[in-house]
Parts: structure tokens; sequence; C-alpha cells
């Protein structure tokens, strides 16, 4: 069994960056952190913390921190649990792994009845949808929505549905830009509007259908689902755009050929606390009736 006030020590260390902040936050002194660390070091066999300024875990480190996230996180769900039965003006806790156009599109919309209901206060973790998986595998989020289909190791997962992405532009830009139709020759001026660095679906429609590489035009990087859609509302450029988010702008679909179905996963632990287990109905129920169900 690990000892409890090493790992809060560890923990400590880890969150504080140094023996000295560890020490305040757990109201000991630093010789104190200090012993309970190399205590901790000796049981495992393992170095955990490179003293450097900041403290970082090594190998062994990070493995044991991911395992103690987890744990909080599982006993967190417990105590808001047995709380929540006992005192209904307790919060639990959700915290949730999202892409920026699923928050920006539909997961407000599929949350916000349960929220009110089960008093369930969000603390969403916002990464590239083909990221966020990690944040649930590192022990930082007890939920995911990804674009990642399989099963990681304690969890299970649910199809979700798709959202299509359409690329799109103004009036005022399609007639600067392309005033003869979208053809390579104009895709290598115009600029476009990319999202982030880890955005790799403009460049892979471009690359299939025009043969262009990323380094073959001008983009912005937009690193905002609503202030992208503002960008090419104002001119900017042109861009991948979720259907959910074209309803209520006059940007044109260029070419209808060229959108993308992007399936969506669920992912979540095994063990759930009757809390997540409603979210995971809730959001399972939403995407049935919303989202497109083409299953790739």
């Amino acid at each position: 069994m690990l000892d409890a006030k090493q790992c809060d020590a560890f923990l400590a260390v880890i969150e504080t960056g140094s023996f000295e902040q560890a020490s305040l936050q757990l109201h000991v002194t630093a010789s104190a952190i200090s012993l309970r660390i190399q205590s901790l070091e000796q049981d495992l066999g393992q170095v955990l913390l490179l003293r450097e300024r900041p403290c970082k875990p090594t190998h062994a480190g990070q493995t044991l921190l991911t395992h103690l996230k987890k744990i909080r996180l599982l006993e967190q769900d417990l105590k808001s649990e047995f709380n929540g039965k006992l005192d209904q003006s307790d919060f639990f806790k959700a915290s949730i792994a999202t892409n920026a156009d699923t928050l920006a599109t539909w997961l407000l919309p599929a949350l916000a009845k349960v929220l009110i209901q089960e008093n369930i206060i969000l603390n969403l973790h916002v990464d590239d949808q083909t990221q966020t998986h990690h944040l649930l595998q590192s022990g930082q989020v007890n939920a995911c929505i990804s674009t990642k289909p399989h099963t990681m190791q304690g969890c299970k997962v649910h199809f979700l549905g798709s959202m299509r992405y359409q690329m799109v532009a103004s009036k005022v830009f399609i007639k600067k830009w392309f005033p003869q139709g979208l053809n390579r020759e104009a895709l290598r001026y115009a600029p476009a509007v990319i999202f982030n660095d880890k955005d790799h679906m403009h460049h892979e429609i471009l690359l299939q259908h025009f043969g262009l590489l990323k380094t073959a035009y001008p983009y912005h990087l937009i690193p905002s689902s609503e202030s992208f859609v503002q960008a090419v509302e104002y001119h900017l450029g042109y861009g991948m755009v979720p259907e959910y988010q074209l309803q209520s702008t006059s940007l044109q679909v260029l070419d209808p050929t060229l959108s993308i179905e992007v399936s969506l996963y669920w992912h979540h632990w095994q063990t759930q606390s009757l809390k997540m287990q409603t979210i995971t109905k809730y959001i399972q129920k939403y995407c049935a009736q919303n989202l497109n169900h083409i299953h790739f």
C-alpha cells in the first residue's frame, strides 16, 4: 500500500514546483516533505523527482502521478456521491475533455438539463479532438470526447455520431479570390483559416484534391471556434466549418464534395459514479437525436 502522507507530499511538490511551497501547502517543514518523498522513492525503488526549479517528475514519477490523479478523481466521485445524498447543496464536479468545436456547438445544450437537475459543475479541458484521450489516460478527467474509436485500458467507449465540416467562405471573399471557381492556382494565393497547428483537416483536403502541401498557400491560425467562424465571415479567409455553426451565418459552401465527416466517441472509465453514469446517458441520448450517425 502506498503511504498517503508520502503521496500527498509528492503531489504537492509537483503542483507547486518546489519543496518549500509544498511544505507551506501541507503545513509541515520542507525537510519533512523531503523525507517523505525519499521514503516513497525507497519503497518504490525508483527516483520520482528531478530536483530542479521547478521540480519535475521522472518517467517513473509520471507513472505514479497518473495513478494518483486517477485515484483522486475516483475519491472525489465517491465523496460527492455520499455528500450529495446528505446535503443537496453540494456540487459534484465532472471533469471532461472536449474539442473546441463540440464545446461551441452541442455540448452545453446536451448537458444543461442534467447539470442543473443533478447539481453538477463542469471542469472542461479543451484540446484537439485527436488529443483529448490523453487527458483521460493521464487521469486528469473522468471522460472525454475524442475521434479515437478504440477502447483504452480501463475504459469504455461509445460511438456518439459524426460532425460534418464544409469548406466555406463569404460572398465577398469568393468574388475576390475565386472568381473563376475553386481551382489549384487560386488556392495557392487565397488565404485560408486554420484552427491551430494540430488541425490537419484543411491541409489534408487540399493535398488530396489539389495536390497542395500546406507550405504552398497562406493561412491564418485562429485557435477559437467562435473567432474562427468570425474570421471567415470578416472575409479574412476560407475554412472548414461545422454545419452546426453554418446555420446562423451567410457563408457559402465552396464545394459540397470537399466535406468531411468526423466521427466522435465518448470515453469514460469503467468504474463510474452515479453522476457520471447520468452524464453518459444524457450525452448518448442527445447525440442520438442530433448528430449524424454515419459510423466510419
